[in-house]
């Protein structure tokens, strides 16, 4: 059995960059595309958001 090593906590902004990266390029993807882009970034950007105070 594996147990997950210590060390600091991933940085939310990470997960922040990596979503707001995902918007690159939108006015190239098919518009009917975009709400699933832009619900996969806002649930990122919630998740990250939230562990910052750990709510």
């Amino acid at each position: 059995m594996s147990y997950p090593l210590p060390g600091p906590p991933p940085n939310p902004a990470d997960a922040i960059d990596g979503a707001l990266a995902r918007l690159d390029g939108l006015e190239n993807v098919p518009l009917d595309e975009h709400v699933a882009r832009f619900d996969a970034v806002h649930a990122t950007l919630t998740d990250a958001l939230s562990s910052i105070d750990k709510v």
